[in-house]
């Protein structure tokens, strides 16, 4: 079954470093419910990212994609794979300042 990378754009709506343990506690909760929700799919939930970096290909450094984290599915197919991202936590904030990009993961020519 092909796997997807779900991949979390934009900031932290909140510093997990500012929050109680309680907020964090009730974050989590909804992240835990949507794993369960999507089930034997969601084969990596995956871990958030910390600072970030850009290399060009001129030597130059570039401004990283402002990413938080990743998770991976399995799923029949792209849409299939979107529609595992409905009711996600990440996007329920409902300000449209987050995102959940959904790329199918290919095997290296090749290998």
């Amino acid at each position: 079954m092909p796997k997807f990378m779900l991949l979390y754009r934009g900031g932290a709506a909140t510093d997990p470093g500012e929050m109680t343990e309680e907020q964090v506690a009730g974050e989590m909760a909804k992240w835990m419910a949507w794993g369960e929700k999507v089930g034997p799919a969601l084969t990596d939930f995956g871990n958030p990212f910390g600072a970030g970096a850009s290399a060009v290909g001129d030597g130059s450094a570039g401004t990283p994609t402002p990413l938080s984290g990743y998770s991976i599915v399995e799923a029949a197919d792209l849409s299939a794979a979107v529609g595992l991202v409905e009711g996600h936590p990440y996007l329920g904030d409902g300000s449209g300042n987050f995102a959940v990009d959904v790329f199918e993961v290919m095997p290296a020519p090749g290998m």
